[in-house]
C-alpha cells in the first residue's frame, strides 16, 4: 500500500516538474501567455487609441509616438454617433442578427433532435452532410443566391440577409447541438414515453431545459457571425440607410484613397461593444457547450 502511494505520488510530482523552477515557469508558461494576449489585444489597443487621437496625431507619425495618444478626443465617436446613420446601421445590424440567429436556433434544434434522438437509416449521413454544407465557402454561394433574392423582389431589403444568413448558420449550429443533445441520456426520453408523452412535449419540456448551455452556445456562435458578415451584406444592400455596420463603416468612412482612420476605428470599436458584453454574460456556458460538442 505505500509502495503503491510513493509510486502515484512520484508520478504526479514528475508529471509536473517543469513548473518547479521559475525559469522554467517563465519559459513555458508566462511567456507563451503574454505572447498570446498581446497578439490577441494589441488590435483593439491600437482601434482604441486611434478612435480617440486628435487628427494632426493620426497623420503626424514623427512628431507624436504612435503608440500612445496626447490629448484624447471624442470627436470622433461624437461625429459617428449624431452626424452619421450609425445609429440606424447598428440598429439594422442588431435586427437582421437576432432574427437569422432565432430562425437558425429553430430549424437547428428540429434538425439535430431528429438526426440524434429519432432513430432512422441514414442519419449519420444526414448529420456529417449538414455539417459538410458549413464548409462551403460564402463567396462561392453569393452568386447564386443573389440571383434568387433578386427574383424574389428582396434585393436592398433587410430581410433578404434574415433568410439568407441561415444558410451558413444552421449546419455548424446543428452539429454543435447534436454533440450536446447526445450528452442527455436517452433514459429520460424512454420514461417520458412510457407515461405517453408525444415527442414535442419531450422536446419542449425535457430536451431544451437541459440543453441551455447547448442553445446559449449555438446562439452566440450564430449571433456573432451574422453580426461580423460582410460579403453577403455586401451583395445584398446598396441603400445607405439599410446597410450593416461592417459594410457602412468600410463604405462610408473612405472617400477614394482617402480614409477617415477615427471615423473607421471609432465604428468598429462602437460595433464590437455589444458582442464584447454578450460573452462576458455567457462565456461559461459557450465553453462547457462546445467542450461537450467536442468531445461528441
Amino acid at each position: 500500500m505505500a509502495a503503491t502511494t510513493t509510486a502515484h505520488t512520484s508520478d504526479d510530482s514528475e508529471g509536473m516538474a517543469y513548473l518547479d523552477t521559475l525559469p522554467k515557469r517563465v519559459v513555458t508558461v508566462y511567456l507563451p501567455l503574454f505572447v498570446i494576449l498581446v497578439v490577441l489585444l494589441f488590435p483593439f489597443y491600437w482601434m482604441a487609441l486611434t478612435a480617440i487621437k486628435p487628427d494632426d496625431q493620426l497623420i503626424d507619425m514623427e512628431t507624436y509616438n504612435p503608440f500612445w495618444v496626447v490629448s484624447p478626443t471624442l470627436k470622433h465617436i461624437a461625429k459617428l454617433l449624431f452626424q452619421t446613420n450609425y445609429p440606424l446601421w447598428l440598429w439594422n445590424t442588431m435586427m437582421i442578427s437576432v432574427a437569422a440567429t432565432a430562425l437558425s436556433l429553430f430549424a437547428s434544434v428540429l434538425a439535430a433532435y431528429a438526426i440524434v434522438r429519432i432513430r432512422y437509416k441514414g442519419a449519420v449521413a444526414v448529420g456529417a452532410a449538414i455539417f459538410l454544407a458549413y464548409l462551403v465557402p460564402p463567396s462561392i454561394l453569393f452568386i447564386p443566391l443573389a440571383t434568387i433574392i433578386q427574383a424574389y423582389g428582396l434585393y436592398d431589403s433587410p430581410f433578404a440577409l434574415v433568410l439568407v444568413y441561415p444558410t451558413i448558420l444552421i449546419p455548424f449550429s446543428t452539429w454543435l447541438l447534436m454533440g450536446y443533445f447526445k450528452t442527455i441520456p436517452y433514459e429520460l426520453e424512454e420514461c417520458a414515453l412510457i407515461d405517453g408523452a408525444s415527442r414535442w412535449q419531450i422536446l419542449v419540456k425535457i430536451i431544451l431545459p437541459l440543453a441551455v448551455p447547448g442553445l446559449i452556445s449555438a446562439g452566440i456562435f450564430s449571433l456573432t457571425l451574422c453580426w461580423n458578415e460582410f460579403i453577403y451584406a455586401l451583395t445584398f444592400l446598396s441603400s445607405t440607410q439599410n446597410k450593416t455596420v461592417p459594410v457602412a463603416v468600410v463604405s462610408e468612412f473612405v472617400d477614394g484613397d482617402i480614409y477617415r482612420w477615427g471615423s473607421l476605428m471609432a465604428g468598429a470599436l462602437v460595433g464590437s461593444l455589444p458582442l464584447v458584453i454578450l460573452y462576458s454574460f455567457f462565456v461559461e456556458h459557450y465553453v462547457s457547450a462546445m467542450t461537450g460538442a467536442v468531445k461528441e
